[in-house]
């Protein structure tokens, strides 16, 4: 299992970040290889709300489901995907002086029988890529 973890600061209330970030429709946005989100369907709790996606590695598009695990407002997500790839993401929020510090954790299993042991190495890169320009993204949008 791979994993990634990532800290950033962002100029904005933790509660704006969160809001915004529990709307996974939100993520094509903001996350370059993630193609599409539909069938959100939430539940009042927020645990056990679920949506489908599809994702873009390596040139090829995979398709799975994720459904939140875990849930406290404005500290802390956590989702299951499974599918095409197997991951969880694991988002912490800490208010700082009117700020936010979002952690990002993710671990995911590399789907190399779809893609082949040598392509491992640079997958590994390009989603730890892809985890830097998502929150790049999230900060712009929320500070801009």
């Amino acid at each position: 299992m791979v994993k990634i973890e990532r800290t950033t600061m962002i100029n904005a209330p933790v509660e704006k970040v969160f809001e915004y970030l529990l709307q996974p429709t939100n993520l094509p946005e903001i996350w370059p290889s993630m193609v599409e989100v539909k069938d959100f369907k939430d539940t009042p709790e927020h645990v056990g709300s679920t949506y489908n996606w599809v994702y873009k590695m390596a040139g090829v598009h995979f398709k799975g489901a994720s459904e939140c695990v875990e849930f406290v407002a404005n500290k802390r997500t956590v989702t299951n995907s499974a599918g095409g790839i197997t991951s969880t993401f694991d988002y912490t929020f800490e208010p700082v002086d009117g700020q936010t510090r979002l952690i990002q954790k993710i671990q995911y299993i590399i789907p190399i029988p779809l893609l082949g042991k040598l392509a491992e190495a640079f997958i590994r890169k390009q989603n730890e890529h892809e985890a830097d320009v998502l929150l790049a993204n999230l900060k712009a949008r929320m500070e801009g």
